[in-house]
C-alpha cells in the first residue's frame, strides 16, 4: 500500500477502564479493553477487524470515532491536507472530525430516536453540519433513500413502522448523510437474519464503489468480514496478533488463535469436514492478563518464551504481521 493513500495511522494505541473499590472509589486496576494496539487503514480499502466478543474490537472502533477517550498513543487521520493526531483535538475540530467520519452502531433500532421520524433523523446532522438549505437537504435524503433501496416516502415514518433489515438501510444512509470519508461499522448485520445479511452487505459494497469510501468493518464472523474485506486484523484480548489480506489470512493462517477462528467457520458440504481446533480453558479476564502471549496457557505449542516475553507484531513475509514466537522461530 502506498503510504500516501494512509487515511488512519493508529500507532500503540491502549483504552483503559478503571476498575474501583471502596466508598472512595480507589482505583485499583485497570480493564485493558485496547492494549497497544498498531494499524493502518488505507483510503478506499474495507480493514476488517474480527475476535471473539470481549477481545476489545467495538472499543477500538468508538475510541477511533473519539466516543470513547484513548488511555494513550496515537491516532492519525488524513483530512485530505495534513496527518493530524486526533486526540489533542479541540470541540470545534472534533466535529470537523465526526463530518468526515461517521459510524454504524450494531442495532439499528436503538441508534434511531423513536420519537423523530426518517426526515427529521436525517435532517438533523445535516443541519448542524451546514449543509445546504431545507430544500437541497430533502434532495439529498431522498438520493440516499433511493441508494439504499428504500422508497422515498419513507421518510415520513417512524423506526418502529420499519423491519429488521430497513432499519439498518436507514442506519446506513443516514450515516452517509453527511458525506463523510470514512464509515466505521460495528457488527452492522448480526443482528439480521442471514437471508438479509447478504442483502445488506452487498449494499454496502456497492456504496462502497459508489462513493468511494473506506470502510472499517467489525465483526465476530469471520466469514462475514472475509467476503467484506481487503484486510483483516484478528484481535485477541485487546491486541491485534495478526494482520494480512483476506485471501492470504484465509490460505495460510499464522497464529495459533486464527486458526482455530478458522476451523470453526462452518464448511457447506456433506463431504468435507473441518478439522475443529478446540482452544482448551477460558479466555482470561482483562483485567489481570497472563505474562508474556496472552494466549499462552491456552495454546498447544507454548513454549517458555510464550509465557515470560509478549511477542511483537512482525512482518513474516509479504505483508502478513503476526504477534507469534513460533512463526518467528520458523
Amino acid at each position: 500500500m502506498n503510504e500516501k493513500d494512509c487515511i488512519f495511522d493508529i500507532q500503540h494505541l491502549k483504552t483503559y477502564y478503571p476498575v474501583t473499590k471502596g466508598l472512595l472509589k480507589r482505583v485499583v486496576n485497570h480493564v485493558k479493553a485496547v492494549d497497544d494496539v498498531t494499524l493502518k487503514v488505507y483510503r478506499g480499502e474495507t480493514l476488517g477487524v474480527v475476535g471473539e466478543s470481549g477481545c476489545g474490537k467495538t472499543t477500538l472502533g468508538k475510541t477511533i470515532m473519539l466516543l470513547e477517550k484513548p488511555t494513550g498513543g496515537y491516532v492519525g487521520f488524513h483530512d485530505g491536507e495534513t496527518m493530524k493526531d486526533i486526540t489533542t483535538l479541540n470541540k470545534k475540530e472534533e466535529f470537523e472530525f465526526h463530518s468526515q467520519v461517521q459510524m454504524v452502531f450494531q442495532d439499528p433500532y436503538s441508534s434511531l430516536n423513536p420519537l423523530k421520524t426518517i426526515r427529521e433523523a436525517f435532517d438533523e446532522p445535516m443541519r448542524v453540519h451546514g449543509m445546504g438549505n431545507p430544500e437541497e437537504r430533502h434532495a439529498q435524503m431522498e438520493r440516499l433513500m433511493e441508494m439504499v433501496n428504500l422508497r422515498t416516502d419513507f421518510l415520513k415514518r417512524y423506526p418502529h413502522e420499519f423491519s429488521g433489515g430497513q432499519r439498518q438501510r436507514i442506519a446506513i444512509a443516514r450515516a452517509l448523510c453527511v458525506n463523510p470519508k470514512v464509515v466505521v461499522c460495528d457488527e452492522p448485520v448480526s443482528a439480521l437474519d442471514v437471508s438479509i445479511q447478504a442483502q445488506v452487505l452487498n449494499l454496502m459494497k456497492d456504496i462502497q464503489a459508489q462513493m468511494g469510501l473506506t470502510y472499517i468493518f467489525i465483526a465476530h464472523d469471520l466469514s462475514v468480514v472475509q467476503y467484506m474485506s481487503d484486510r483483516i486484523a484478528v484481535m485477541y484480548l485487546g491486541k491485534v496478533v495478526e494482520l494480512a489480506d483476506a485471501r492470504e489470512l484465509h490460505r495460510k493462517p499464522l497464529h495459533p488463535y486464527t486458526e482455530a477462528l478458522f476451523s470453526a467457520v462452518p464448511i457447506p458440504s456433506l463431504r468435507k469436514r473441518a478439522n475443529r481446533i478446540v482452544l482448551p480453558g477460558d479466555v482470561p479476564s482483562p483485567i489481570n492478563k497472563p505474562s508474556g502471549c496472552a494466549l499462552h496457557d491456552r495454546c498447544v505449542h507454548c513454549t517458555r518464551r510464550c509465557c515470560e516475553e509478549t511477542p511483537e507484531l512482525k512482518d513474516a513475509g509479504g505483508g502478513h504481521y503476526v504477534a507469534c514466537h513460533l512463526v518467528e522461530g520458523v
